[in-house]
């Protein structure tokens, strides 16, 4: 039983959060509400600390000293760990977690209670403030919960805010099925939030020698509709506004509760000069109200490189060669990297952490560099990756591509006589005017708008929901094809992927051919895995 937080300590608490998550790995990534095979918290989670434990088991020099105390070194290499390894919107909030709860402690001399409870509040802040949209039922409850029952314990006592902290975190994750109706549908917690359970779990174990016992959580009876929100923003706003703005922490708090009453796609990044008195600040927003988020810039702070942009004013110039400028590309199949390759850019397999797609950035040499993520859950990775390669004197826009075929409109739209920001932004227009579908087989049961499904349907998912539900592989990507031309279209992009049968995509070519004479339609291998056919119409 220890009375203080040691360096031994720290090291022990990540071997052994590190083990839990492993044993449970496979229940967390069960509990993905989407019927579709790419739930992956557990495995994200997993990732995300064994990077952490690597960065302490070596001692990397990767944070200087600084004046930390020998737990505090400990804590901070743990969280720069977690920082370049995490995968996933759980790998990448877990990592702002341990970030918080490193810099409250790292100059602490003894960690006794209080000191547990304060570093707790301040990882749920670090938390909180990586969202741009925090929503309850999630993790951000979980940690949220913790540090309120460490502080009200008031206790010096090592052994009994922990324990306080853990249990406060169990029933809090009981409770996330009251405030995400999506997981209440399910019947399932939330799957971030039972992987920091495990983690304070696992501290608690450590401080007092003994395991917590917990209930285990009652079998699922339903599966969800799956209409869980995606990282992604709605068709509601017309403009987009960003500029770079000289300010407080303090008053960006209120700057981004102000731009989150206003719009969506919110994006309020720092320099990570977070202790300074003004610190440079990108912001990025979908609004209908331009002067209304640029007022709010200038209540805020001093706001300059401001730029509006109507997204039906769409660019459509062709990109020739690059020019001290690189694209990035997040994409799995070997057909998917030879095309991107084909467009100059270079392609990562899919689901890198912070620290890989940090090196493919460095990797390009290039001073400007464009990221096209493809997936709402790697927008979270290369956004923290663009943080960090900002340190290192390189500019790095994201674009938020949700699909490959959006990645493949931006690209073609590249031009290196316009300025960096406004090719970004043409870029950004390009991906946002592709519709995309994704066609797969169901992994499992559930309940989705389109009706319930049993492993083995056939599922279309237009723009991240379930649209059809089919028995018929090629019928189904004839429909949903269908489907989305039938509001508008001149141009099909289809990506066969590598469990796709033999002339699948030349059997959809043919029949957009017969039903609409007048489309265009291009075909790719693109051997991706999961889905055998991605749909982009533009």
């Amino acid at each position: 039983m220890l009375d203080t937080l040691d360096a031994a300590a720290v090291r022990r608490w990540c071997a052994g959060g590190l083990a839990a998550l492993r044993r449970h790995q496979g229940e967390i990534d069960d509990l993905n509400v989407y019927p579709v095979p790419d739930g992956d918290t557990g495995t994200n989670l997993v990732l995300t600390l064994t990077s952490a434990q690597q960065a302490l088991a070596m001692d990397l020099a990767t944070v200087g000293d600084g004046g930390s105390t020998p737990h505090g070194h400990a804590l901070r290499l743990m969280a720069r760990g977690a920082l370049l390894g995490a995968r996933g919107n759980s790998g990448v909030i877990l990592s702002q977690i341990l970030r918080g709860f490193a810099e409250a402690l790292a100059a602490v001399p003894v960690v006794r209670g209080r000191q547990l409870a304060a570093a707790l509040r301040d990882a749920a802040a670090a938390a909180y403030a990586s969202v741009a949209s925090p929503v309850e039922g999630t993790l951000l409850s979980v940690v949220a919960a913790a540090a309120g029952a460490a502080e009200s314990a008031d206790s010096d006592d090592l052994r009994t805010v922990a324990r306080e902290a853990a249990g406060a975190a169990a029933r809090a994750l009981a409770r996330t099925p009251e405030q995400l109706p999506a997981l209440a549908r399910a019947g399932v917690v939330d799957a971030g939030g039972r992987g920091l359970c495990l983690l304070l779990d696992a501290l608690v174990e450590v401080i007092t020698g003994e395991s917590p016992a917990r209930p285990a959580f009652a079998p699922r009876e339903a599966r969800p509709p799956a209409t869980a929100a995606r990282e992604t923003g709605s068709a509601a706003y017309a403009y987009e506004v960003q500029f770079l703005l000289d300010a407080g922490p303090e008053a960006v708090a209120g700057l981004r509760e102000t731009l989150a009453g206003l719009g969506d796609s919110l994006v309020v990044v720092g320099d990570g000069a977070t202790d300074a008195a003004s610190t440079t600040w990108n912001v990025h927003v979908h609004v209908n109200d331009v002067g209304a988020a640029v007022e709010a810039g200038v209540e805020a702070g001093r706001p300059y490189r401001i730029s509006v942009t109507r997204f039906a004013d769409q660019l459509a110039t062709p990109a020739p060669a690059r020019d001290g400028r690189a694209a990035v590309v997040v994409a799995s199949g070997v057909g998917m990297a030879e095309l991107f390759e084909g467009e100059g850019a270079t392609v990562l397999p899919g689901n890198p952490s912070i620290g890989e797609l940090l090196d493919a950035i460095r990797a390009t040499a290039a001073a400007r560099v464009v990221v096209l993520p493809n997936d709402p859950n790697t927008q979270a990775v290369a956004s923290a990756a663009a943080r960090e390669a900002h340190t290192l004197g390189v500019k790095v826009s994201v674009v938020p591509t949700r699909s490959p075929v959006q990645a493949l409109a931006a690209l073609a739209v590249r031009d290196p006589e316009r300025r960096f920001a406004d090719d970004v932004i043409a870029m950004a227009e390009a991906a946002g005017a592709c519709r995309y579908a994704e066609v797969c087989w169901a992994s499992r049961e559930a309940l989705t708008v389109a009706g319930p499904c049993r492993p083995g349907d056939v599922l279309a998912l237009v723009e991240g929901e379930v649209h059809l539900i089919g028995v018929d592989l090629a019928d189904t990507c004839a429909a949903v094809v269908d489907r989305m031309l039938g509001g508008g279209g001149e141009l099909v992009t289809l990506l066969s992927g590598a469990d796709a049968p033999d002339g699948l995509a030349e059997a959809v070519r043919e029949h957009v051919a017969r039903r609409w004479p007048f489309v265009e339609v291009q075909t790719y291998p693109g051997g991706q895995p999961h889905y055998p056919l991605l749909v982009g119409v533009e």
